[in-house]
């Protein structure tokens, strides 16, 4: 039997069970990004929580490597990054959203948070990804003013925590996005 893509009528168990794994996970990839960018985009207008110019808070930081467990990739399935433009950050995601950029004061660096941690949910603290064990200790832990340059997108929080419920810190956060508005 043949199975037309475009019918309607087609059960989606059929769609999916003709399609070759690999093209069902890229599939499955592309909706992730399409939805990781439309969540990204930034509306002009009136402020709002997400949306203050310029936002300014002082937050507790730390500092985490690659050597650290979870290993040289973030939560979003990509490295972790140091670099010229922009360097991975960890977070609450209900607290700061995945995608959110800041800047740190102290540093002119910019961060973005693609990432989380079970000890900085429910603590307002970042971790800060450095590139060695050294630069990390040399870090410690320091209270910096941060510029929120771009909120994340608190649907793309919660669909990527979403497939991950069966952890502890990922439940926590879930948790605490659906008590917020």
């Amino acid at each position: 039997m043949s199975v037309n893509f475009f019918s309607p009528a087609t059960p989606l168990s059929k769609i999916q069970h003709s399609r070759p794994p690999a093209a069902l996970a890229l599939a499955r990839l592309s909706w992730i990004f399409a939805l990781f960018i439309a969540g990204c985009a930034q509306v002009e207008g009136k402020a709002t929580r997400h949306s203050l110019n310029p936002t300014y808070l002082q937050v507790r930081t730390t500092a985490y490597t690659h050597t650290e467990p979870g290993g040289s990739n973030n939560a979003i399935g990509s490295r972790l990054r140091f670099g010229s433009d922009v360097s991975s950050a960890s977070a609450d995601w209900s607290w700061l959203p995945v995608g959110t950029r800041f800047r740190v004061a102290e540093t002119g660096r910019t961060y973005v948070i693609e990432d989380y941690g079970s000890a900085l949910v429910g603590n307002k603290t970042v971790d800060l990804y450095m590139p060695n064990t050294a630069m990390m200790r040399a870090w410690g832990v320091k209270t910096v003013r941060i510029e929120i340059l771009e909120w994340g997108s608190r649907p793309m929080s919660k669909m990527l925590l979403e497939t991950r419920k069966k952890g502890e810190t990922v439940r926590k956060m879930l948790s605490a996005m659906d008590r917020e508005p």
